[in-house]
C-alpha cells in the first residue's frame, strides 16, 4: 500500500499478488454488498460446489495476502521515512489515522469495509520497527502458536467458561490479520523479497509444510457440515495462515519468471491502485447488483459479478495509469498523511 514508490522503484511481483488478492477479495464481498435481513439460504447443487471451493481456496486466504502486503508496505514506507530524515513511527501512525478515517466513512457505503480494522490493528506494529529479525521471528512464532491452540481450543473444548473466553479473543480473525501484518513486515525486513532466488531452499522447505496442512483443511472443510457455521468457520480458521504462507510462496516463485510477470502486468497496474479499486468494487458491485435486481446474490452470480467487476477494473486500471502516477484514494491518502508542506518528492 504504499503509494510513494516511484515506478523504477516499484517491485512489480507486489503489485501483482496484490491485485491478485483484490480479485480474491471479490469472491468474498460480493454477496456481503447486499445487506440481508435473513439468514442467507443454504445452497444445493452447483451452487453449493461454488460456495464450498470459495470456502476452500479463498475465505479468509486473501484478506490475509493482502494483509501480508500491508505488512510489507509498513516495512517499505517506515523505512523510506526514515532514510528522509523523518519521524517513521509518526509518520505510520498519522497514516493510519487517515486510513482510519477514510474506513469510518467507508462503513457507510459497504458495512464489511475492512479499512478501519486495518487502520487499528495496524498500531500494533508500530513497536516492532525497530526489533532485530530474530525477535520479530520469536514473537511472530509464539502468537500463530497460541492463535492456532485457541482455534483448537474452540473446536474441541467449547463451553468452558473463561477459556472460551480467551479462546475466542485470541482465536479471532483479528488475530490472523496481525500475524499476517507482521509476518510481511518480516519477510520486507530481511529483504527477503528482493531476492526470492536466493531463498529458494527456505521456500521449498516452507512449501513442504504448509502444503499437506492445506490439502488436510481443504478436506475438512468439504466433509464438514454446511449447517453448523460455527465450526466451519473455525476449520477455516485453522488453515487460513498455511494456505496463505502456501500461496505467498508458490506466488514469489513463479513471478520470477519474467515471462509470467509480464503477462500479468495488467493485473499489477490493479494492484498499483488497491486502495481506489478496492474501495471502487462496493460501488461499481452495488450498482450490478441493482441493475440485475438481485435479492440474494447466490455463489453463481458471486462468480459472474466478481469477474466483471475486475474486468472493469483491469481496464479502468491500465488506462488511468497512461495518464497519471497513481491512484486518486493512493493521493489523497498521500496528502491526508503529509500534508501538502510535508509532502516528500516523488
Amino acid at each position: 500500500m504504499n503509494s510513494l514508490v516511484t515506478q523504477k522503484e516499484r517491485i512489480v511481483s507486489l503489485d501483482i499478488i496484490r491485485g491478485i488478492a483484490l480479485f480474491g477479495i471479490l469472491f468474498i464481498n460480493v454477496a456481503a454488498f447486499k445487506v440481508l435481513l435473513e439468514a442467507p439460504p443454504e445452497y444445493s447443487g452447483i451452487n453449493g460446489i461454488i460456495e464450498t471451493l470459495i470456502d476452500i481456496f479463498i475465505e479468509k486466504k486473501f484478506f490475509s495476502i493482502f494483509s501480508f502486503l500491508f505488512g510489507v508496505g509498513f516495512y517499505i514506507f517506515t523505512s523510506r521515512a526514515e532514510a528522509r530524515g523523518d519521524k517513521p513511527r509518526w509518520r505510520f501512525a498519522r497514516r493510519l489515522l487517515a486510513l482510519l478515517l477514510i474506513g469510518i466513512v467507508h462503513i457507510f457505503v459497504f458495512w464489511g469495509s475492512i479499512l478501519s480494522i486495518y487502520a487499528v490493528i495496524g498500531f500494533f506494529l508500530i513497536p516492532f520497527y525497530s526489533a532485530k529479525i530474530s525477535t520479530i521471528s520469536k514473537w511472530l512464532f509464539a502468537i500463530i502458536t497460541i492463535h492456532v491452540l485457541c482455534i483448537l481450543g474452540q473446536l474441541f473444548m467449547p463451553n468452558q467458561g473463561a477459556f472460551s473466553t480467551v479462546f475466542g479473543i485470541l482465536g479471532n480473525d483479528v488475530v490472523t490479520i496481525f500475524i499476517m501484518f507482521l509476518t510481511g513486515f518480516l519477510v520486507a525486513k530481511a529483504d527477503w523479497i528482493s531476492h526470492i532466488s536466493e531463498y529458494s531452499k527456505q521456500l521449498k522447505w516452507i512449501q513442504f509444510v504448509t502444503f499437506p496442512i492445506f490439502v488436510g483443511i481443504s478436506l475438512w472443510i468439504w466433509f464438514a457440515p454446511k449447517g453448523d457455521y460455527q465450526n466451519l468457520q473455525l476449520i477455516m480458521g485453522l488453515g487460513v495462515i498455511p494456505t496463505t504462507y502456501f500461496y505467498l510462496t508458490c506466488l514469489f516463485v513463479m513471478l520470477e519468471n519474467k515471462s509470467i510477470a509480464k503477462f500479468l502486468k495488467p493485473i499489477g497496474r490493479v494492484g498499483q491502485m488497491a486502495f481506489t479499486n478496492y474501495l471502487a468494487q462496493s460501488f461499481i458491485g452495488l450498482a450490478i447488483i441493482s441493475l440485475m435486481g438481485l435479492e440474494v446474490v447466490s455463489p453463481s452470480y458471486v462468480v459472474i459479478i466478481a469477474i466483471l467487476i475486475y474486468a472493469i477494473q483491469i481496464i479502468f486500471s491500465v488506462i488511468w495509469f497512461k495518464f497519471f502516477k497513481m491512484g486518486p484514494f493512493e493521493k489523497l491518502w498521500r496528502f491526508m498523511t503529509y500534508g501538502r508542506k510535508a509532502m516528500p518528492k516523488k
